[in-house]
């Protein structure tokens, strides 16, 4: 909660005590005195107590519920006290109440029993919050895991063959090659499953760049991939959910260049501007030996890689791709907080 929140919640909970106490109140600046004496009573048992949770916070981290409750509603209970009294004696001292030593007593202990209650029973509130709270964060990471899940078994198989044919073939012919696209192969399953969900954009346009160069070795002279990136300066301040930019190079080159006997060019251009980034791929499609018995706009739906980013960025990011009889431009939109503007 925020400081006025709590103030607004002071003011009404000192407003609902006054009128419950206000057949003990003769005249409205009894009723005036009482009221304004119980928010300054409640506004000095909430806000030090607080505080002090805050400061506290990382001794608790380690303990019970159990304990912290305990030690919580002791803490508040302890702030009630003192408060209740500073006020009491403050009154007296102005003449704005008799002192009664018995009643004195009485009115603290009520008053120290009554905010144990109460906190008792926020307490409990914010446990069920933070339970419904960490089930939600559970099936939340459940679901991203399901999905990183779905997108290595939907790409892995026939990259993984391929990959083990074309190294094969080099080991016998050129040996320094298949050395070279080992160590991409290397990297690339690496970072598939280390289970990373958000990474650097420099990370994942290396990524990108070892994908490229195992599926170059394949591919021979049909692909032609130019990147347009912002400075070095710009891109290390950018992250991206990992695999994200590769698993739509990785459909483009299933859809498109393996079906195909021409060059391909593909450019990527990425942009960093009023706190969001954009990534646009543009295929130029070949125009004579383009071999494709499919619809290229059902296979061109990255559904799975555009949840995982509103996962991470939220509701406004996307990936939406067009397709036309000379382009497919896919474009990865997200918002991105650029600190340094």
């Amino acid at each position: 909660m925020r400081p006025w929140q709590w103030l607004t919640y002071i003011f009404f909970w000192s407003l609902f005590l006054t009128v419950i106490e206000r057949h003990g109140l003769s005249s409205w600046s009894d009723f005036i005195i009482k009221f304004f004496s119980r928010v300054i009573q409640n506004a000095l048992t909430a806000i030090p107590a607080l505080y002090l949770v805050d400061h506290l916070r990382p001794a608790f981290k380690n303990a019970s519920i159990f304990s912290v409750s305990i030690r919580i509603i002791l803490l508040l209970m302890f702030t009630a006290i003192v408060s209740m009294a500073l006020v009491t004696l403050f009154m007296i001292n102005f003449g704005w109440l008799e002192y009664d030593g018995r009643t004195f007593v009485l009115n603290i202990m009520l008053n120290a029993l009554l905010t144990a209650g109460f906190t008792t029973v926020f307490l409990l509130y914010f446990l069920r919050s933070y339970r419904e709270l960490n089930a939600l964060k559970l099936s939340f990471e459940y679901k991203l895991t399901a999905q990183n899940d779905l997108i290595k078994a939907r790409t892995a198989p026939h990259f993984f063959f391929n990959t083990i044919n074309t190294l094969v073939s080099l080991i016998e012919s050129n040996p320094p090659k298949a050395a070279v696209l080992l160590q991409h192969v290397s990297a690339l399953f690496r970072a598939s499953f280390s289970g990373t969900h958000e990474i650097s954009f420099e990370e994942e346009i290396n990524l990108c760049e070892h994908y490229l160069a195992i599926e170059s070795s394949r591919l021979a002279d049909k692909l032609d991939v130019n990147w347009q990136l912002p400075d070095e300066n710009i891109m290390y301040d950018m992250v991206i959910t990992a695999l994200t930019l590769q698993s739509v190079l990785e459909k483009i080159l299933l859809n498109v260049v393996e079906m195909t006997t021409e060059t391909v060019c593909i450019n990527i251009k990425v942009t960093w501007q009023q706190h969001r980034v954009k990534v646009t791929i543009c295929v130029e499609l070949p125009k004579k030996t383009l071999n494709i018995n499919h619809d290229l706009r059902q296979h061109m739906d990255f559904y799975i890689q555009a949840d995982r980013l509103r996962a991470h960025f939220g509701q406004s990011a996307d990936i939406q791709s067009k397709v036309d009889s000379t382009h497919i431009v896919t474009v990865i939109d997200y918002p991105l907080q650029d600190v340094g503007l």
